[in-house]
């Protein structure tokens, strides 16, 4: 009998080391998820033009339909995917002013929904229409939205309600958080930011990082604050893995790795799919990644996506109204030393618009360089994509003469209207104003003059022209309307002005 127990627990002694061997290998094997993620998509469910290519007719990329084709081919061969998008759905084509759910701009968000994201964080430019209306749109998503450093002046609660998510993928806990540029206040009206108070993004994510560690196994900073602060944010922390961005609208065809953190962002426009690919070992360290970015180029004979249905709707609408061909530029608008014609006629636009003495456009609002040929409403949609109001304000001549001595000094990208200077640079290096007029005649330092330019630019008048913020006057169009009411007085658009701020040498 001993002999035959002997046996038996060598058997099973046996089995054990059998089923040992099998079993561990699989244990170890490194774990996988693939993350999918968009950022600056900027309305763009449509395709468009690839600019960048020389040949003509020049081939489309782009849009909603093929975003969604590549998810959802990707979710069939990839183990494990989590989709993410770093902010900025917001401003770029008129269906941001299109009501959909309650929301201007919510069938962009629906359109999200039936792709399968599963989380997002905000971007500057989804507060352009109102902080109201931003969380309108994130009432309509059926994924997690959050960001950090965002919260709500009078409770401190994130004005998205969440600050991050933990998701599980493939047997790992995977903790993502939110936060947006410290450039917020700069880069949105002061009308749309009222009431919300911005963290310092760096001491907001060690908090957050301190937080999640100890309850997840790979951490994810979602991001949109551009490129060159995630490398800042990726070397001030220990923890994160991973940082999804947006903001910069780079494009990283392979990503950063700093400080042991994996840094991906997508370029803009829906013009690309990132793809990174990514394998934990046993203690959730990332063994193993590659990231890719896959161009979304446009496929006539794609068949329908879970959004064809919308994005054929929305395209109908908006081509109805915004096709209207509304005037003709005849000749290329000059440019020169970053300053462009282009920009003069719309601050030009304004200042005739509201009857004043000056006008101002600021450089980073034209978002389209028009070119010769038939001006639609849907170009001038994409040249000035933002609902921004026109205001007037009262300035001295004194005043003028501080804007145009900021301009010359500090270069803060402004183009302007109604005034003529021809200044030098003394044998001591400082700045001589040989001429200044207003509308042809001389500065008076003492007298009062109209200005006028967009709520936006007015709210950010330190920045823009070195002065305080003067008593503004709403008036009741937007800069859209004013220019858009222009062209179709002029019809044919022919002017190439000359620099107006010019240095004598």
């Amino acid at each position: 009998m001993p002999s035959i127990h002997r046996t038996l627990s060598k058997l099973f002694a046996l089995l054990v080391l059998v089923i040992c061997l099998c079993v561990l290998p699989v244990a170890s094997q490194p774990r996988e998820i693939t993350i999918l993620h968009t950022n600056d998509i900027h309305a763009g469910f449509l395709p468009h033009e690839a600019f960048w290519i020389r040949t003509n007719p020049k081939p489309l990329v782009g849009g909603f339909n093929e975003l969604a084709f590549a998810i959802d081919s990707l979710r069939h061969v990839r183990t494990s995917t989590l989709l993410l998008d770093a902010g900025d759905i917001m401003t770029g084509n008129p269906i941001t002013d299109r009501v959909f759910k309650g929301a201007e701009g919510g069938g962009l968000i629906e359109m999200m929904n039936l792709m399968g994201y599963e989380g997002q964080t905000p971007g500057n430019h989804d507060f352009d229409i109102s902080y109201a209306n931003y969380l309108k749109l994130k009432a309509i998503a059926k994924y997690p939205v959050f960001s950090a450093n965002l919260v709500d002046e009078e409770s401190g609660l994130p004005v998205t309600g969440k600050e991050y998510v933990i998701i599980d993928k493939n047997g790992l806990k995977i903790g993502v958080f939110g936060l947006m540029s410290r450039e917020f206040y700069e880069l949105v009206s002061v009308g749309s930011t009222k009431g919300i108070k911005l963290l310092p993004p760096v001491e907001t994510a060690k908090r957050l990082i301190a937080l999640l560690e100890p309850q997840t196994d790979l951490l994810i900073a979602l991001t949109h604050e551009g490129v060159d602060d995630d490398s800042v944010l990726a070397t001030d922390t220990k923890g994160l893995d991973v940082i999804v961005g947006g903001h910069s609208h780079t494009r990283l065809r392979k990503p950063k790795y700093i400080n042991s953190v994996i840094i991906v962002q997508a370029g803009s426009n829906a013009e690309n799919l990132g793809i990174l690919d990514l394998a934990a070992d046993k203690n959730h360290h990332i063994v193993k990644w590659n990231g890719i970015l896959h161009q979304l180029w446009y496929n006539p004979n794609r068949g329908t996506t879970a959004v064809t249905a919308l994005v054929d709707s929305f395209k109908t609408e908006i081509t109805n109204e915004y096709r209207e061909v509304i005037g003709t530029l005849s000749s290329p608008w000059n440019a020169s030393d970053g300053e462009t014609a282009e920009g003069y006629y719309l601050a030009d636009a304004q200042r005739l618009a509201a009857n004043a003495d000056i006008g101002f456009m600021n450089n980073g609002g034209i978002r389209k360089r028009l070119v010769p040929g038939p001006i639609s409403k849907q170009d001038l949609f994409e040249v000035l994509p933002f609902r921004n109001n026109l205001v007037t304000f009262k300035v001295t001549g004194k005043q003028v003469r501080d804007i145009v001595l900021n301009d010359i000094e500090k270069r803060p990208g402004i183009l302007v209207s109604g005034i003529d200077c021809e200044w030098k640079r003394g044998a001591d290096g400082n700045i001589e104003i040989v001429t200044l007029l207003v509308n042809g005649k001389p500065v008076d330092d003492n007298a009062t003059y109209t200005g006028a330019a967009s709520d936006y630019m007015m709210g950010e008048a330190p920045r823009y022209l070195g002065i305080p913020i003067p008593t503004l006057t709403q008036l009741s169009q937007t800069v859209f309307l004013a220019v858009e009411q222009r062209i179709r007085a002029e019809k044919i658009i022919s002017s190439t002005p000359a620099q107006r701020i010019r240095e004598l040498k």
